[in-house]
């Protein structure tokens, strides 16, 4: 059951990253862009937690993917608020 878990939250990033890709497509915004970014990391890693033959997800490379996904989602949140409207 954990590994069918594991695939939907994983199909269901993918879902995610796609979206926002297109609104990136669209808007040229940097937001949409790491959203997307972040996104497509974590479907990588709970990927890679499956076909990796990694045994648990407390291995620092499975936490490592995870505070860059959480480290960019905040970094676009910060920038979309605390930054004049550009799309560069």
């Amino acid at each position: 059951m954990f590994i069918f878990m594991q695939g939907m939250i994983a199909m269901g990033s993918i879902v995610a990253c796609l979206f926002f890709f297109r609104f990136w497509r669209e808007t040229a915004d940097k937001f949409f862009l790491l959203f997307s970014v972040a996104f497509a990391l974590d479907a990588f890693t709970r990927t890679l937690l499956h076909f990796g033959h990694i045994p648990n997800e407390q291995e620092p490379l499975i936490y490592l993917g995870r505070l860059v996904t959480y480290g960019l989602i905040l970094t676009a949140i910060i920038r979309k608020n605390f930054t004049p409207d550009e799309r560069t």
